[in-house]
């Protein structure tokens, strides 16, 4: 008889169904992220930088301030 481990048959067993809280705690965080996502591609549209470590440096400064 094979090995479940090896033969990877864990990995195809039928789960169980997330949550109705959890599916919706998912997709908040989900959302919140493509947001962030989005107000990040549009800061580096306004100003023209390039994705650099100072980039970076600048962006995170700036929405750490505004989180606050």
């Amino acid at each position: 008889m094979a090995n479940v481990l090896t033969t990877g048959a864990w990995l195809s067993a039928p789960t169980k169904k997330p949550s109705f809280f959890a599916r919706l705690l998912r997709a908040h965080f989900e959302a919140r992220q493509r947001g962030a996502e989005r107000a990040v591609a549009h800061y580096i549209a306004t100003h023209g930088l390039k994705r650099t470590d100072d980039a970076d440096r600048q962006i995170e400064r700036v929405f750490l301030k505004a989180g606050r």
